[in-house]
């Protein structure tokens, strides 16, 4: 929609069902939206743009809670700003997921006895295609299910035809700038899914191994060695150690024999050789190892591949075809046969890189992989932060990105799968080496020798041109030109190093040092109510599908919202979002119950001399709310938004200003009808605040209330500038008289409906207009002829004598109170015994200390509450 035109509804009804049913009202609220083009935004506008790119989600994902936590804070974000006239944009789409796509993909072909091979590459990947437009995708339909706003007519795929261009263009661009090459590193091979995966793809956790210390050489040419990874000793071509070590002096430069083998291996000196670590010296398996690898660099020494890509043994002898952790057990045994066997620690606790998909234990390898040269690029993301052109949020996010940006190391960008965008790069019968961009033509066929490279870009390369790849580039979009850069990337602190650092690198070098995005705000981790990580191998997962289910999408993004603090992680439990529909059914009742007393929109607001104080309080109220609600908008506390909204509508609109406007509606006449126009404005208003979190219920409402089209583009509020001080301040006296009467009724065990005779002594306060809300809230029946003040409460400056005779026994509410106090004093006594105890604090740790205290100020507090109650109860 280019303007917030409504179409007018039918007139404003009175009419709303006694309950909300979210499973009636929401399909078919967000089909009505969709159909209308409300999220469709119109590149062709002279509106301001506001944009977001949603991150993509996994072809092959569901929505989990983490989706559904992040998805609700750029909605509500989305909302807001179309509310507020921007052209908005909020891009939606998925990411291909190379890895874990082709792995789907080939486990329903070992179903059917087959593997991939046995397809070949051509029609394994129309499988793959297959498989997508089949199960692919479900979580858009579930994006659908919680009430994303997102412009479906621009959903992106990163295999679709126009980001597959953007990914050739790029790394032709790149290639051609000498910024990406091929070279054999070595890299992290996981041998389960058979691919070279990144450095952050790889997970580090304490494992249970082994450190075994082996002697090679003989006689004075002998050296020991640990290591955690026995097996690469079939790859030793050398050992290290320091070159002032005078232990090894004799040995620099001189071959010793390494064991189980036909070999001998050169002894050389390294400044990386920490000779105060162990014996001093190091084995070095250049093939198998990245410090290793280092050092065989610098020495020119041989590496040797001795593993397979399953991580089998290859080297011919005894130990050839067993898997790398067989091959550990039996060199050991091998080599304590020998006696070569210094010493054995089992478990040695150290910590072990595992595939983050699969979880295999990697294998550091020496593989011939295409790689981006990181250095400039990686300059250029630092110094977008660091001059303020890109914003993270929080900001003490920015240690963490510097860390990372400042020492990023060049990246690993090839991938042995054949799911995925393929390396552009064509290989000739003569050695040609040629990069074809998308307009390129092939440089010959494969009957003439030319061959296309057999790997696949990392899918995270195709993820890092998404927030221009999607809007159009390489061409210069209508929608590029309009949208870019966008506004916000909302997304976990936990893929700053995955996802961030790289569109920031690569939307820079594109887009001729444009931004990305202005501001990153990064969110935390769905844990659960207890704050431990939900993982579906833990009972403690949850399908949010379930919650909303059971509790309606409204519920589900308020839970989520309300513990959106700024990069923080967010507990969540049932028990929250059962609490949420509450809320939303709070809303609802109150709602039926101002269109059932007149509340409307229709006509200007009365003047403020018109109106009742009440009436006034809550107008006053209303515009702070607005404004604080902006204020904690523009800085993404979405926890502090929603508590604010929670407290203003729950206990400020419906449960203060309904109940005591309730006598005004009652009593009918010019002043109901005014305060009905209050009431109006303020559900209103109320209720545009609260769409972008929870948007069927405020939508159902909002319509029925106004007779408007929809809440989608209707105005966002804007703080008027009406302030009340004197309103508020009789309001705030008027709550406390009536919390204080409230607070002594309970304490004498009245009944909350139970009528006490009362004499309001309210003269010279601001008070005496509300006499009759004060009675009606407080059951408060007028003094009779036989009234007897059994307790005077002075409060806000008032007098309110309450005669309890025959409401209560007063014998036994002494009995019991007595009891209380006794208990009470008891404590006290014990809490002041230990605090007086020399001997017990010397001991004693500070937090059972501290807790003492808080035992001692706890009984204190109870026992001056006790002794009032006990004062202000009747003699008998």
């Amino acid at each position: 929609m280019t303007e917030n035109t409504q179409q007018q509804n039918p007139a404003p009804t009175t009419e709303l069902p006694t309950q909300y049913a979210p499973a009636e009202v929401e399909g078919a609220l967000y089909e009505r939206w969709v159909d209308r083009g409300y999220f469709t935004a119109d590149a062709n506008s002279e509106k301001e743009p506001y944009a977001i790119v949603i991150p993509p989600p996994n072809v092959t994902g569901a929505l989990h809670l983490g989706h559904a936590f992040q998805v609700t804070l750029m909605d509500a974000l989305t909302r807001r700003k179309r509310m507020q006239g921007y052209e908005t944009l909020w891009l939606p789409g998925m990411d291909h997921a190379g890895i874990a796509t082709q792995n789907k993909v080939e486990q329903q072909l070992a179903e059917e006895g087959k593997s991939r091979q046995d397809l070949g590459r051509e029609a394994f990947t129309d499988r793959v295609w297959q498989w997508k437009d089949e199960y692919g995708g479900r979580i858009l339909g579930q994006l659908r299910r919680l009430g994303a706003g997102l412009d479906w007519s621009r959903e992106r795929f990163t295999m679709d035809e126009g980001l597959s261009k953007a990914v050739q263009t790029i790394f032709k661009n790149l290639y051609d700038d000498g910024l990406i090459y091929r070279a054999e590193r070595i890299i992290n091979w996981c041998p389960r899914c058979l691919t070279a995966i990144s450095d952050i793809e790889v997970d580090y956790q304490d494992d249970d191994g082994e450190l075994v210390s082996l002697k090679y050489g003989e006689g004075d040419e002998t050296v020991v060695v640990a290591t955690t990874r026995v097996e690469t000793m079939l790859g030793d071509t050398a050992v290290a150690v320091h070159p002032d070590d005078e232990r090894y002096a004799h040995l620099i430069g001189r071959r010793i024999k390494l064991p189980l083998t036909d070999r001998t291996i050169p002894v050389v000196a390294d400044t990386h050789v920490d000779p105060e670590f162990g014996t001093g010296a190091v084995k070095v398996t250049p093939a198998h190892d990245p410090n290793d690898f280092a050092i065989g660099q610098r020495h020119d020494l041989e590496s040797m591949t001795i593993m397979d890509e399953r991580g089998v043994i290859t080297v011919h002898g005894p130990f050839q075809g067993l898997d790398r952790f067989e091959a550990r057990s039996a060199i050991v045994a091998a080599m304590r046969e020998q006696g070569r066997v210094v010493s054995e620690k089992r478990p040695y606790v150290h910590s072990v890189g595992h595939c983050s998909r699969c979880k295999t234990t990697v294998e550091p390898r020496l593989s011939l992989q295409w790689w981006v040269k990181v250095d400039t690029l990686a300059q250029a993301a630092g110094d977008a932060v660091r001059d303020g052109r890109v914003a993270l949020h929080p900001k003490d996010m920015e240690k963490r990105y510097f860390d990372w940006v400042d020492n990023l190391n060049d990246w690993c960008i090839s991938r042995q799968l054949w799911w995925g965008h393929r390396i552009p790069v064509w290989y000739g019968p003569d050695g040609e080496v040629v990069c074809v961009g998308p307009d390129d033509p092939i440089p010959g066929t494969e009957a003439e020798g030319w061959t296309q490279d057999e790997d696949v870009l990392d899918t995270w390369f195709s993820s890092g041109l998404w927030p221009f790849s999607t809007l159009g580039w390489p061409e210069k979009t209508p929608d590029l030109e309009k949208f870019y850069s966008t506004d916000v990337l909302v997304t976990g602190h936990d893929i700053i190093f995955f996802w961030v650092v790289r569109m920031m690198m690569f939307g820079l070098y594109a887009m001729e040092d444009q931004v990305p995005f202005k501001t990153v705000a990064l969110t935390g981790l769905v844990r659960d109510e207890f704050g431990k990580k939900m993982s579906k191998s833990n009972p403690n997962a949850v399908d949010p599908l379930d919650w909303m289910d059971a509790y309606g999408s409204d519920a589900v993004r308020f839970t989520l919202a309300t513990g959106a603090n700024p990069g923080a992680d967010v507990p969540i439990g049932e028990d929250w979002v059962k609490a949420s529909r509450n809320f939303a059914n709070k809303i609802w009742n109150a709602t039926r119950f101002a269109l059932m007393n007149g509340a409307t929109v229709e006509g200007p607001l009365p003047a403020p001399e018109a109106m009742t104080a009440t009436d006034r309080w809550i107008l006053s109220r209303l515009n702070k709310t607005v404004a604080e609600v902006d204020a904690f908008y523009d800085d993404f506390q979405f926890a502090k938004l929603s508590d604010a909204l929670y407290h203003f509508a729950w206990d400020e609109v419906f449960d203060w200003y309904v109940e005591l406007s309730k006598t005004t509606f009652f009593e009918g006449g010019e002043q109901a009808k005014v305060s009905g126009r209050v009431l109006g404005e303020v559900l209103d208003v109320t209720l545009r605040l609260l769409h972008p979190i929870v948007p069927f219920v405020t939508e159902t409402l909002w319509t029925t209330l106004t007779g408007g089209e929809t809440l989608v583009i209707a105005d966002w509020p804007k703080d008027s500038g009406f302030r009340d001080a004197a309103a508020e301040s009789e309001i705030e006296t008027l709550q406390q008289v009536i919390t204080e009467v409230r607070r002594f009724r309970a304490d004498q065990g009245l009944q909350p409906g139970q009528r006490v005779p009362a004499r309001l002594d309210l003269d010279g306060t601001a008070l005496a207009p509300h006499e009759a809300a004060i009675r009606q809230l407080l059951r408060l029946q007028p003094e009779g002829d036989a009234f007897s003040a059994t307790a005077t409460l002075p409060v806000g400056g008032a007098q309110v004598a309450l005669d309890l005779s025959g409401t209560i026994d007063v014998a036994a509410e002494r009995k019991r109170l007595a009891k209380d106090l006794a208990a009470a004093e008891k404590e006290k006594a014990q809490a002041t015994g230990k605090l007086g105890n020399e001997a017990f604090l010397a001991k004693a740790p500070d937090a059972v200390v501290d807790k003492i205290r808080g035992r001692l100020a706890k009984a204190d507090e109870d026992i001056a509450r006790i002794q009032q109650q006990l004062e202000r109860l009747p003699q008998a």
